[in-house]
């Protein structure tokens, strides 16, 4: 039994080799594989990987790029039992994969390992955002989703039916850990460093409007949309608190639209209405500790909710049909 790295990559030239030279360290010495699961790179992400001994395979037409689509890529063209996700710009701890294939062993029950994600750059606030949150998915032992990655049982995927949904821009990790858990199968996070992440440079706000073209943020409405029906639809209700805050949001605009209409005093009503959101900066200013922050996080929470009707209406492929792609270089 040994282990297959797959690493999902979208225009990740800038961090693909040192990506990639850390899978391959980790996977030698277990005689693993590191399958590359590329989303149409449109720069030098595949040049560069060919110059390493992994298996790339890329998605063709009418296959388009999303968060899920990726992983279960790098699924369909893997052969190993263990399945390892990275993101194209992560450092892989070389020590992660022993401890985290030992934690399987010991438990038949356990269908994914991960461990500690760390961010490399926090000078993003949406990134300092995430250090600071203390989640329960980000918790040693028993978790929910392993955001960021991790290493999977290929036969608790199985027993599920596919890895991750193409449909997804986001959420797919949460859908993953919801399918499994709601099989019988449990998640674990290591007390230990998992990877070194080096997410985005850009501008928080420019990455903020980055997200809501590329659909990342339609994410949470289209897990919505999936889940109906199914037997982990109620893990979303109690376990995403976003859900609920987004439903706040919503009845804040509503009376904020309510004032505006029905109030004569027009320049009165538009005095609360910016009130209220001078109030929301204020508060979480003060929770999290700068104006910064504060200004920020509002003006995120408006982005989230306003997308996710757009990803609850958005229409559904099979998510167990087999991606449509190209195999670049094979297994040797």
């Amino acid at each position: 039994m040994t282990v297959s790295i797959i690493i999902k990559t979208l225009n990740e030239e800038k961090r693909i080799a040192a990506t990639i030279e850390s899978a391959l360290a980790a996977a030698r010495p277990l005689g693993g594989e590191v399958v590359i699961a590329d989303s149409g790179s449109s720069d030098a992400t595949v040049e560069i990987a060919r110059r390493y001994p992994v298996v790339i395979a890329q998605i063709v037409a009418p296959a388009k790029p999303s968060c899920g689509i990726g992983p279960q890529l790098g699924y369909q063209h893997s052969r190993f039992d263990y399945l390892c996700l990275l993101d194209g710009d992560m450092l892989l701890d070389e020590g992660f994969l022993p401890d985290a294939i030992a934690c399987l062993a010991a438990d038949p029950r356990l269908g994914g390992v991960t461990g500690h994600v760390q961010e490399m750059q926090t000078a993003n606030l949406e990134y300092a955002r995430r250090v600071q949150r203390n989640a329960p998915e980000n918790r040693v032992g028993a978790i929910d989703r392993m955001n960021g990655g991790g290493l999977y049982r290929r036969a608790a995927v199985e027993a599920v039916g596919y890895l991750t949904d193409r449909n997804l821009h986001g959420y797919e990790e949460f859908d993953l850990g919801a399918r499994l858990r709601a099989a019988g199968w449990g998640l674990h996070r290591l007390d230990r460093r998992f990877v070194q992440h080096f997410g985005h440079t850009l501008n928080s706000y420019r990455l903020l409007v980055r997200r809501w073209r590329n659909k990342y943020l339609h994410g949470i409405g289209e897990l919505l949309r999936a889940s109906l029906g199914k037997p982990h639809f109620g893990m979303l209700l109690r376990e995403l608190p976003e859900l609920r805050l987004w439903g706040v949001i919503y009845l804040w605009w509503a009376l904020c639209l309510v004032l505006l209409i029905a109030m004569p005093n027009k320049l009165a009503a538009l005095a609360l209405v910016l009130g209220s959101v001078v109030a929301a900066v204020a508060l979480m200013s003060w929770r999290k500790g700068g104006l910064g922050m504060g200004l920020y996080t509002v003006v995120a929470w408006f982005f989230h909710a306003a997308a996710l009707p757009a990803g609850f209406v958005r229409g559904r492929l099979k998510p167990e049909a087999p991606i449509e792609s190209r195999v670049i270089r094979g297994s040797e």
